[in-house]
Parts: C-alpha cells; structure tokens; sequence
C-alpha cells in the first residue's frame, strides 16, 4: 500500500495571513547623493570648473536652435555611454547655465 503525502488546500482555517513591515535594508540607501559629497562636488565644480565637453554643451545650449535638445543628447550619449547618463549631464549643464545666468543677471 502506497501512502500519498496529504497537502491541506483549505484557506479558511487559522488566523489569515498578515503581511509584516520589513525594515529598510541598507542596500537600498546605496546610490543616494548624501551631504557631504553633495558638498565636495560643488566645491569641485566651482574650482576646476567645466570639462572641455560640457563647455561644448553648453555652447551648444547657447547658440540653441530648433534641434539643440536632440544634438546635446546625441553629443552626451557618445561621451558618457548611456541614456540615462545622458539625459542627467544635459539636465545638469542646463542648470549650470541657468545659475550663470541668474548671477549675470543680478551684475
């Protein structure tokens, strides 16, 4: 006689199960800009100033034009590698040039 593990399907018995909030790993703090270096990039920016690269981006935001957005993109992607890295110099020169502005504008 052959004996078959018997599996209890039935859902209705016992305390339903709770989901428990876990705790915030320390893996998922990884990557997130914290004061400190927030801080040092600034100072370094404002020392060394632009990279001969993102001076072109920002000639190129400059002298603007109907295709500006798409060429800064391009021109970012083949120097840094990847979309996303891209798109965040872009953004990031855009607002080096906002602050030079705002500073030209106040002179």
């Amino acid at each position: 006689i052959r004996h078959e593990a018997v599996v209890s399907t039935q859902s209705t018995r016992g305390a339903p199960p709770k989901k428990r909030a876990q705790k915030a790993r320390p893996s998922h703090h990884k990557g997130r800009l914290g004061k400190r270096v927030k801080m040092v990039r600034e100072v370094v920016r404002e020392v060394a100033g632009l990279m001969p690269y993102e001076k072109r981006i920002l000639d190129m935001i400059k002298t603007g034009g109907a295709s500006a957005e798409k060429r800064i993109y391009k021109f970012a992607k083949r120097r840094l590698g990847t979309h996303k890295r891209a798109l965040a110099k872009r953004e990031d020169i855009k607002e080096v040039y906002s602050k030079m502005r705002a500073r030209q504008a106040m002179t």
